[in-house]
């Protein structure tokens, strides 16, 4: 960020403190781990906030960012003590706040340093305008549900995008069986299958050719991953069914994985199978009043130019 925004930032900082109070009195700032283009953005926040007579809270990756030494130390903490909190980068790093949180019931605003930025869809260059008008309670609140993948009671991850199954260390298709609420689908051989949320459904899902669905809808689609009979197609189902996959016909379970939102990783063994269900605490979206999913989804994606 060059010098010139930063000092209209902090210029605009100043113009625009209002003198109402705040709905929020504790913030937090999260920030992208080891991109050098966040700390002036950071450092704008922070004296923003502080302007406007708030107290801020730094988790680690902040903290690195601005030089500071205090931080709390964990994502689940810091959403404990803030009413509301920022995160500065990209999708990415709001997937993995997000997972971290989601138990706390605190909103979260995505500030875009990233590359696509559907859930960080702020820009830093209209950030503090956004700000000022959120924390004045001028916002759209948007939940979003995620997924619990479980195998076992001590292998489960939650995913604010998608859960998938994928061959693991061999060239060969796997096989396996889905079951939803205790009804067999089907049997099918492919590279894997992913299973979205409507907020992963322009995430992995897109790009296996699944179905957008729109961010309020209670729904889960199945996605193939480059199946084996071009009639295994994606499907959706309702948002509360329970999705059994099992490893079936001549699949070892070591050649799979379970992945959450591209971050985590669980493995199966012998016996083992996976199970994926709504997570019963939604995660909560502030976005400025002029959001419009279908904006975003044009300008993310290019529709409406010319061919």
């Amino acid at each position: 960020m060059n010098v010139i925004l930063l000092r209209n930032f902090r210029e605009n900082a100043v113009a625009m403190n209002p003198t109402t109070d705040s709905k929020f009195s504790n913030i937090g700032l999260i920030a992208k781990p080891g991109d050098s283009r966040i700390a002036p953005v950071l450092e704008t926040l922070r004296g923003f906030l502080l302007n406007m007579g708030l107290n801020v809270h730094l988790a680690r990756s902040a903290a690195l960012s601005l030089g500071e030494k205090e931080y709390l130390p964990s994502k689940a903490e810091l959403a404990r003590v803030c009413d509301l909190t920022l995160v500065v980068g990209g999708d990415g790093s709001f997937l993995n706040a997000a997972r971290e949180m989601a138990q706390e019931d605190t909103p979260l605003v995505g500030i875009n340093q990233g590359r696509l930025g559907f859930l960080v869809d702020i820009s830093p260059e209209r950030m503090l305008e956004a700000l000022a008008s959120i924390l004045q309670g001028q916002y759209i609140e948007d939940r979003r549900f995620l997924l619990e993948a479980r195998i076992s009671e001590d292998k489960r991850q939650l995913a604010l995008n998608d859960v998938v199954l994928h061959k693991w260390n061999t060239a060969r298709m796997i096989e396996f069986e889905t079951r939803i609420n205790g009804r067999y689908v089907d049997s099918q051989r492919s590279d894997g299958i992913i299973i979205s949320t409507p907020t992963g459904s322009t995430a992995y899902a897109l790009s296996g050719g699944g179905p957008l669905l729109e961010p309020s809808l209670d729904a889960i689609a199945l996605v193939p991953i480059c199946p084996h009979h071009l009639s295994n197609r994606p499907i959706v189902v309702h948002g509360d069914s329970a999705i059994c996959i099992e490893a079936s016909g001549r699949t070892d379970p070591n050649h799979l994985r379970v992945t959450c939102d591209g971050q985590s990783s669980l493995t199966l063994e012998e016996g083992e199978h996976l199970e994926v269900r709504k997570y019963p605490h939604p995660v909560r979206l502030f976005h400025p009043l002029d959001h419009d999913h279908f904006t975003l989804l044009r300008a993310k994606l290019g529709w409406g130019g010319r061919p």
